[in-house]
């Protein structure tokens, strides 16, 4: 997968907004941020989901080449690194939807979900 590709599905998902912090793209829903990519030039390509530590330990696990837990206390709480040339379209987008769900405002998810 490359950055651009990353970018698309983040975008699919309902009033996610691109915007950046700290010289990098991010992706934010309600004003918050559920994603971001790596600055551009990385020998790695990478992205990063906002998951809770429940969500992100199948990842860890069934992925580990393409998903790894964020250094320090952010990983510890969730924060998953997505090594883009190893990842899935299906298992991103998936990892998308939920970090988008952690962080959207009730109402939108809701209505997202058809509820």
């Amino acid at each position: 997968m490359k950055p651009q590709a990353f970018r698309e599905l983040a975008l699919e998902l309902p009033e996610a907004v691109e915007s950046s912090h700290m010289g990098h793209p991010d992706f934010r829903v309600g004003g918050k941020i559920f994603a971001s990519l790596g600055p551009e030039g990385e020998r790695v390509p990478w992205g990063m989901v906002k998951l809770t530590p429940k969500q992100q330990a199948p990842l860890l696990a069934s992925e580990p080449d393409a998903f790894g837990p964020a250094s320090g206390a952010w990983g510890r709480g969730g924060a998953t690194l997505v090594r883009l040339p190893k990842a899935r379209v299906a298992i991103v987008r998936r990892a998308l939807a939920m970090a988008w769900r952690n962080t959207a405002p009730k109402k939108l998810v809701q209505r997202f979900d058809g509820k």
